[in-house]
This record gives C-alpha cells, sequence and structure tokens, in this order.
C-alpha cells in the first residue's frame, strides 16, 4: 500500500491535533511546537474516545476524558489509566501534502 494524502500542511494548526482516516484506520495528526507533523491511532487505549479532541503539550497527546497523555514519537502512554500505547505512523511531507501509510507503523 502506499501513502495516501490526508491534509494539508496549512491545515494544521500548531499545538492542535485533528482527525483523519486512512483505509478505514482513524489516525490523529498533530503539528508540534516544533513544526514536526506525528500521526498516531486517535483511539484512547483507556476508553473508547477520539485523542484528536484532546490536548496537545509538547510531544504528548492527553486524552480529554481521563487525562492519559500519549508521546507522539512512541505511542506510549506517559501515565495512567491508560497502559496499553497507541500505534503511531510514518507521517511524509511532500511540499504541503500531509501523507500517511496506515500500514507502516514507527518502532
Amino acid at each position: 500500500m502506499s501513502a495516501s494524502r490526508v491534509c494539508a500542511l496549512s491545515d494544521l494548526e500548531q499545538d492542535a491535533a485533528i482527525r483523519v482516516e486512512v483505509d478505514g484506520v482513524p489516525m490523529a495528526v498533530v503539528l508540534d511546537s516544533n513544526g514536526e507533523v506525528h500521526a498516531i491511532g486517535d483511539t484512547c487505549t483507556h476508553g473508547d474516545i477520539s485523542l484528536a479532541e484532546g490536548f496537545v503539550d509538547g510531544d504528548t497527546l492527553e486524552c480529554w476524558a481521563h487525562g492519559s497523555a500519549f508521546s507522539l514519537r512512541t505511542g506510549k502512554p506517559l501515565n495512567l489509566p491508560a497502559y496499553e500505547p497507541v500505534p503511531v505512523y510514518a507521517v511524509t511531507i511532500e511540499g504541503d501534502d500531509v501523507l500517511i501509510d496506515p500500514t507502516v507503523t514507527k518502532k
């Protein structure tokens, strides 16, 4: 499978998340304060909550419902109640296009 365009880079606001879906895979896409774009699984592993509705702080995305924060780089939860990581997807920027392949996860 190849990467799909999910949005324009100019559509992203710094320190905010948007929800996208690629081939049925929900993802939260974030432009962090350093200008880096991240894509992680959009569903909190503690509850069935969209992480894109959460809060970005540095390189973390916090679930609004119960406060679990996930690393945008590794997908690992940084505090309870979540203890399972979310997937992290490789992001490619081509011009103003943000591309993600849902079959390629970062390790």
